[in-house]
């Protein structure tokens, strides 16, 4: 059977297939052997800038760029043409290495340089430079849609920043907000996790078989490796980790994983709460022509988006958490355990991405039904006795407390009812009017203020 969007085992590749696809380039087979070729790429070039090392000389700018060449316009059917020595080899960085010395040979000023290639490197020096190389790369396409979202919900923040509404703290009515504040404090957290991530530094090795550069100093003692190593991983964007064995540790990955986590548990709370606000009818969804809800039930709008977002939030953070645990635990100096599991490094930010976007689309569905908010506020004075009684307390009225709770609790209370309360309160006349003027709409506090601020 042949592999396409319908045959796929993994709905990354099959049903979400167009929402992964930025991804495919980075995480792939061939996304990880053109990484691989390119830190190989790196690291010769370096060796011929460095003087001390006499068997690579100097380039010209022209044999440079062939040499960058090779990197930069890697395809496919290259990847295919290193698969295919891999499988006589049965070793994938080996097969990288003769593909270059295979790309290196008939060009005169680039052929003498062939053992020179992946010289004194471990196969773990060009693959944890090239797990980095992908996770910087896929930054640059995760962090624009949660830029998207943040946006998006910023936007929400700011237009419904006055939208009163009544807070369901324990899903009982609870001191009025905004929803514009609630908007708000989810663009707070999404923001701070997405600065993390931002900033988070991405570390490689290149320091040989089990972190000493045994074999380099052996060939040239003289020359300063660690000084050589930083300038090979500073030109690819990432930084030095100075202690290793064989492996670099992974505990980066698990790092920048756990703020991912983070990220996703916030939007998780994001699509539960959003999910219950159209389920009592605070926010309608916007219909599309053909659009079907139910096989059986034809009014129904159903929250689909939000639904898929937390379910592939869900799996994202499953993985992310496997990962996050298994890669910084290595057998001595090296075990290949994380091998495989670094090759789904891709499936766990892609469930990530399949929600985010999901979550774009249900924010854009969204319409406030003001009724609706309005109608809970008019039934919930009892929410004002919070006010009071903080009120009562301040000009020294006795057991406030107990007076509001044997007026509201569990029973029906009207305005009428408050405002009798009120008006007998033996507070000062310009406390008691605050109070007879307060309603449940009005008793918001600085939410509004703070939903503009964000």
């Amino acid at each position: 059977m042949d592999l396409n969007s319908l045959t796929a085992i993994s709905p990354i590749d099959g049903r979400y297939a167009s929402q992964t696809e930025p991804l495919r380039a980075i995480f792939s087979e061939y996304g990880l052997i053109r990484r691989r070729v390119l830190a190989e790429v790196e690291w010769l070039l370096h060796l011929c800038d460095e003087p001390s090392i006499d068997a690579a000389p100097a380039l010209s700018d022209g044999a440079r760029a062939r040499l960058r060449a090779i990197a930069h316009d890697f395809a496919v059917e290259d990847a295919e043409r290193v698969k295919r020595t891999e499988a006589t080899t049965n070793h994938d960085v080996k097969a990288v290495e003769y593909y270059l010395k295979d790309a290196l040979s008939g060009d005169g000023e680039l052929t003498p340089l062939l053992e020179m290639v992946h010289f004194a490197c471990t196969s773990e020096d060009i693959n944890n430079v090239a797990h980095a190389l992908m996770l910087r790369d896929a930054k640059a396409v995760v962090l624009p849609l949660v830029a998207d979202l943040e946006a998006a919900l910023t936007s929400l923040a700011h237009e419904l920043a006055g939208q009163p509404m009544l807070a369901r703290t324990h899903g009982q009515p609870a001191s009025p907000t905004t929803l514009g504040k609630e908007f708000a404090n989810v663009v707070a957290r999404l923001r701070r996790q997405r600065d993390q991530i931002a900033s988070q530094p991405l570390l490689g090795k290149l320091n040989g078989a089990v972190g000493n550069f045994n074999a380099h100093l052996a060939a040239y003692p003289d020359t300063d490796w660690h000084s050589f190593a930083d300038a090979v991983l500073a030109g690819l964007d990432l930084e030095r980790n100075l202690y290793t064995t064989q492996i670099e540790p992974h505990d980066y990955i698990a790092e920048l994983f756990h703020t991912f986590m983070r990220l996703n548990t916030v939007l998780l709370d994001l699509s539960r709460d959003v999910w219950g606000y159209i389920a009592i009818g605070y926010f309608k969804q916007k219909t599309r022509p053909g659009e079907i809800g139910s096989s059986t039930m034809p009014h129904k709008v159903n929250p689909i988006d939000f639904e898929n977002a937390e379910g592939n939030l869900g799996l994202a953070n499953a993985l992310l958490e496997h990962l996050s645990g298994k890669l910084p635990v290595s057998r001595w100096q090296r075990d290949l355990s994380d091998s495989t599991v670094l090759r789904n490094l891709g499936v766990a930010l892609a469930y990530s991405v399949i929600a985010y976007r999901s979550l774009l689309k249900g924010i854009g569905k969204l319409e406030t039904n003001h009724a609706s908010l309005e109608a809970d506020l008019d039934d919930a004075w009892e929410v004002l006795a919070e006010p009071i009684q903080t009120v009562m307390r301040r000009y020294g009225v006795p057991e406030p407390y107990e007076k509001l709770k044997e007026l509201t609790r569990g029973r029906a209370v009207t305005r009428e009812i408050i405002e009798t309360f009120v008006s007998n309160l033996d507070i000062p006349a310009a406390a008691r009017d605050e109070l007879l003027a307060l309603t449940p709409r009005a008793y918001i506090g600085t939410a509004a203020h703070l939903a503009r601020d964000i």
